[in-house]
């Protein structure tokens, strides 16, 4: 099976060795968005809302330009440095999905790359 690399300006550049994301058959593997601002690659500047918005607008970019939206997406990874943040998780995730919501698990970290306070990555079925 071939993979296919998902690549946009939309969202922020790779920071390591990885691909925005791939594509293997009907399914994509988004790699984890933390919330860098993808025209200067710097962290956004405010508070917890904020980077989670930039998180999930980094997502739903690379997402797009799969050709695929937030209702494709079937699984989520939510890393968070504080896990007092979460209903901020659910509070973004309210406004830019609908139900069903997709399968999702959230991991309480001690850090995340360039100080971020939220990173997510995401599997989503393209049909």
């Amino acid at each position: 099976m071939s993979r296919d690399i998902v690549y946009t300006d939309a969202a922020p550049q790779a920071i390591g060795a990885y691909s925005q994301a791939v594509c293997c058959g009907n399914m994509l593997y988004v790699s984890g968005q933390i919330p860098l601002d993808p025209a200067t690659q710097a962290l956004v500047e405010g508070d917890i809302h904020a980077q989670v918005q930039r998180v999930f607008a980094n997502l739903g970019a690379i997402v797009e330009a799969a050709g695929a939206t937030f209702d494709d997406v079937v699984k989520l990874h939510i890393y968070l440095t504080d896990m007092s943040d979460f209903p901020v998780v659910n509070e973004v995730m309210q406004a830019l999905f609908s139900e069903p919501f997709p399968a999702r698990a959230a991991v309480g970290v001690a850090a995340l790359p360039k100080g971020a306070r939220v990173e997510a990555d995401a599997i989503v079925h393209l049909g």
